[in-house]
């Protein structure tokens, strides 16, 4: 467990370093290396896979600057649905979307989403 543990941790530090989040996992792969405990294919390998995922969130965050650039405000409307939605409410602040109309779709589509589910739930 505790080597699923190391490859996994590798795989989200190298996961979080492609993205805009502050971290080196360079570092986190020399000092699994440097422990003798863990195969060097397995951590490279879960080391590469951590970091071209993060590559792809930001390829989509780059897609959904496009994307809300094309659709404009109306697309906060889908702030809540998986995979797109964290990213294009990134798109609307880089963007410069105003916060008073930013704020009013993006809780539109939120407060809709969770009233959908408690709905189903009922």
């Amino acid at each position: 467990m505790e080597e699923a543990g190391a490859y996994g941790g590798l795989f989200l530090l190298s996961f979080l370093a492609a993205t805009f989040f502050p971290a080196q996992s360079e570092f986190g792969l020399i000092g699994l290396i440097l422990t003798g405990d863990y195969s060097v294919f397995w951590l490279i390998t879960a080391a590469s896979i951590g970091n071209t995922l993060g590559s792809v969130v930001n390829w989509l965050l780059g897609r959904a600057c496009g994307w809300y650039r094309k659709y404009g405000q109306w697309s906060l409307l889908l702030s809540w649905a998986p995979f797109i939605g964290d990213p294009l409410t990134l798109a609307a602040g880089v963007l410069r979307e105003p916060f008073g109309r930013f704020l009013l779709l993006v809780a539109i589509a939120k407060t809709g989403r969770y009233i959908l589910v408690a709905m189903l739930t009922l």
